[in-house]
C-alpha cells in the first residue's frame, strides 16, 4: 500500500509589489508518496522554484494547506518549523551554498552536529556518504580548491546527513557541466533506489528523465502530469523522448 509524504490541498502563493498582485500559485493540489522521485517542470515563471520552496517550509503560503507525514507545517511556529527542516527535509540548492571557509568534511557534518544525535553516529553517516560520493580524498578542501561537480556532491552529502523524509532539489545540475550534471543525477538515482523520496525541479529533459513521475506547471497551475518506469541506465533515450511528447503536447 503507498503512504502519503507529502501533500497540499489549495495551495495559493501571492507576491505583492507596489501594490500590484502577482498569483505565483494558484489553487494547487498535489500529493507525493513516500519513495517516490517526481520532477516538477514547467516554463520559466510557471511556479516550479516556488512550489517547491513552498512544499518544504523554504518560504510561506498564502493560503492552502502543507502537510508532510501527516503534520501540516504551515501552521508550525517559527522554532518548530526551523527542527521540521532540520530533522526532516534536506534541500539541495543550485547554487550550491556551501559555506566557503569550511572544509567540504565540516560543510557536510555541521547540520547533523546541530541535532540530537552524537557526533560519533554523525561522523559515521559522512564517512558513509562521503564514500558512496567519492570525496574521500577531498574531505580537508576548502569549496574552492574542488570542481563544481564535487562541491555539488558534497552539497548533496550536507542534505542527506540528518536522513531526511524528503529532499527537495532546485535545479541541481544547473550549474554543472553534462558529465558531472548526469553523475550527480546518477547519485540521486541510487539514493531513490534506497527509499528516499526525491522532490526536484527542472527545465531539463535529461535530468527529468530519471524521475518516476513528472508535474507540469503552467502559470501556476498543475497542468498535467506524466507517470514513467523507474530509469534504466541501459535505454534512457526511450524515457527521454516520453517526456518530450508529453511536453511538446503542453507547448512546452
Amino acid at each position: 500500500m503507498k503512504e502519503s509524504i507529502l501533500k497540499c490541498t489549495h495551495l495559493c502563493k501571492t507576491y505583492y509589489s507596489d501594490e500590484v498582485e502577482f498569483n505565483a500559485l494558484k489553487n494547487v493540489k498535489l500529493e507525493i508518496q513516500k519513495g517516490e522521485f517526481v520532477a516538477i517542470m514547467g516554463q520559466s515563471g510557471s511556479g516550479k522554484s516556488t512550489l517547491l520552496y513552498t512544499l518544504s517550509g523554504m518560504d510561506s503560503i498564502t493560503s492552502g494547506e502543507v502537510f508532510i507525514n501527516g503534520s501540516q507545517i504551515n501552521e508550525a511556529e517559527p522554532k518548530e518549523m526551523t527542527k521540521i527542516r532540520r530533522d526532516n527535509i534536506g534541500f539541495i540548492f543550485q547554487g550550491i551554498n556551501l559555506v566557503s571557509n569550511l572544509s567540504l568534511y565540516e560543510n557536510i557534518v555541521v547540520p547533523g552536529y546541530l541535532t540530537k544525535a552524537s557526533k560519533k553516529e554523525i561522523n559515521k553517516r559522512a564517512k558513509v556518504l562521503l564514500e558512496k560520493m567519492d570525496l574521500e580524498q577531498h574531505i580537508n578542501k576548502l569549496p574552492s580548491q574542488v570542481s563544481g561537480g564535487q562541491k555539488q556532491r558534497a552539497a548533496i552529502a550536507r542534505s542527506l546527513i540528518n536522513q531526511p523524509d524528503i529532499l527537495f532539489a532546485d535545479e541541481p545540475t544547473g550549474a554543472l557541466n553534462s558529465s558531472s550534471g548526469k553523475a550527480v543525477l546518477e547519485l540521486m538515482n541510487e539514493f531513490n533506489k534506497e527509499g528516499q523520496t526525491i522532490v526536484m525541479v527542472t527545465h531539463d529533459i535529461k535530468s527529468a528523465s530519471f524521475a518516476n513521475r513528472v508535474i507540469f506547471l503552467h502559470d501556476g497551475r498543475i497542468d498535467g502530469e506524466l507517470n514513467l518506469e523507474k530509469y534504466k541506465m541501459t535505454n534512457p533515450a526511450e524515457q527521454e523522448q516520453t517526456i518530450f511528447n508529453f511536453l511538446s503536447k503542453k507547448g512546452w
